[in-house]
């Protein structure tokens, strides 16, 4: 990996897409220590890091906890993606249509991606201030009113949409994904701290004769972390080989080929949409805490909606599991699929053209689905109960969820950089 990225800087055009990727997060990690004005950041230090603090943390890169200008980070985009995604599903008409427009309908629902985020960056942003400012009397708020909750929301919007367009120019001229780039950059940054913390807790407030107890715990976690980050990078790199014969080919091309399916199709975004997806209802709730707080409906709801409860946990994973599913088959169109391998005049070896191969696509998918959701669930929920089983601290229980975001993304940017590399050579000996 050390190599490839070596390599890349000594090539212009790849050394200026990297350089550009640093400076837009490098603008973003500045922002996220731009605390919005009226309100009293300190008063959040005492707020736990698990969950909804720690899903928008995630998000944010630690935005959250200083209450800057991008305290929201994507948490809105995501969910408005999720939204405009699921209407694509015969449910509204007109998405359904755009969706099959190409550039020009994607642009369109794009358009209608971002406008439902503003709505939903607004609501979000003022729940949760409102939420922090009178839960446990935090005193949030320097100034309660209708007009400085407002100014905040607009603040808090404002943070959020430009993080989106910084995340959508790293997409067109820079590396990576740009939504997932942000949150990898927002999650490597508060390493340190998670590092320190536990040092501090393990080391500074324990007595020497409880040292070995503490090494036997790092050493744990350390292990774990290992462990985890070799079998996530063994999936993710796993891939179903699809043989594929040509009818009619070109000059010099090969009789034969395949079609490389991985076994993890949706990556990592599952994750990132369940988390987010998860966090919306917490928001909301935290706008009722100060007047049905203790209420039945209300902490059965928060049980729920808690992803450091029993509950809580089943649903993230439930909802891990539908998005795998859900998002293999936006990424792989088994219908366009095998419309482009009749256009190609290549074939499945042993299934018809057509609709035939579209139902083999999809069956191969739903099973591949099937291994990608248990792994991503499997990886997800293990720190969530070892948080809960073994007494382990609750910002453990996110533990999983970043580990899967930060190997897959960067899996994502080294295969980009690596086939950047190879188009150039390709193009190089063309051009001899």
């Amino acid at each position: 990996m050390l190599a490839t990225i070596v390599n890349a800087l000594k090539v212009k055009d790849i050394r200026k897409k990297i350089l550009f990727t640093l400076g837009i997060l490098i603008v973003f990690r500045l922002g996220a220590y731009i605390t919005v004005p009226g309100v009293n950041a300190k008063a959040l230090q005492s707020l736990s890091s698990s969950g909804l603090v720690g899903i928008i943390n995630t998000f944010s890169g630690g935005g959250l906890t200083n209450y800057s200008i991008f305290a929201m980070g994507v948490s809105p985009y995501i969910t408005a993606q999720i939204i405009v995604q699921l209407l694509q599903m015969d449910i509204v008409p007109k998405f359904v249509e755009w969706s099959k427009q190409g550039e020009v309908g994607r642009r369109k629902l794009n358009q209608v991606t971002k406008y439902l985020t503003v709505a939903l960056a607004f609501v979000q942003s003022i729940g949760i201030t409102a939420g922090f400012n009178y839960l446990s009397q935090m005193n949030l708020v320097k100034e309660p009113g209708v007009q400085t909750f407002a100014t905040i929301g607009l603040i808090l919007t404002a943070g959020t949409m430009l993080t989106t367009w910084m995340g959508d120019m790293i997409t067109d001229r820079g590396l990576g994904n740009g939504v997932s780039m942000i949150i990898f950059a927002g999650i490597i940054a508060r390493t340190p701290t998670g590092i320190h913390q536990i040092y501090v807790e393990q080391f500074v407030n324990t007595p020497k004769s409880q040292w070995l107890q503490s090494y036997l715990y790092a050493g744990s976690i350390l292990v774990a972390v290992l462990a985890i980050v070799i079998f996530v990078t063994w999936v993710q790199q796993a891939s179903r080989k699809v043989p594929i014969q040509y009818t009619r080919r070109a000059s010099g091309a090969p009789e034969s080929s395949y079609l490389p399916l991985k076994v993890n199709v949706a990556g990592v975004i599952p994750v990132i949409f369940a988390s987010s997806f998860i966090s919306t209802p917490q928001t909301i709730l935290m706008a009722f805490s100060a007047n049905h707080s203790g209420e039945g409906w209300y902490e059965t709801m928060k049980d729920i909606f808690n992803m450091q409860t029993t509950d809580g946990a089943i649903l993230y994973t439930v909802l891990i599991v539908l998005f795998t599913f859900f998002y293999a088959f936006v990424q792989v169109n088994p219908e366009k699929l095998s419309e482009n391998l009749q256009k190609q005049g290549s074939y499945i070896p042993g299934v018809w053209p057509g609709r035939e191969t579209q139902n083999y696509v999809s069956r191969l998918l739903m099973r591949l689905s099937v291994v990608g959701a248990l792994f991503l669930g499997l990886v997800a929920l293990i720190p969530l109960l070892a948080s809960n089983i073994f007494g382990l601290d609750e910002s453990i229980g996110l533990g999983g969820t970043s580990l899967l975001i930060i190997v897959g993304v960067a899996i994502d940017l080294i295969n980009q950089i690596e086939g950047l590399m190879m188009k150039r050579e390709y193009v190089g000996f063309i051009r001899e």
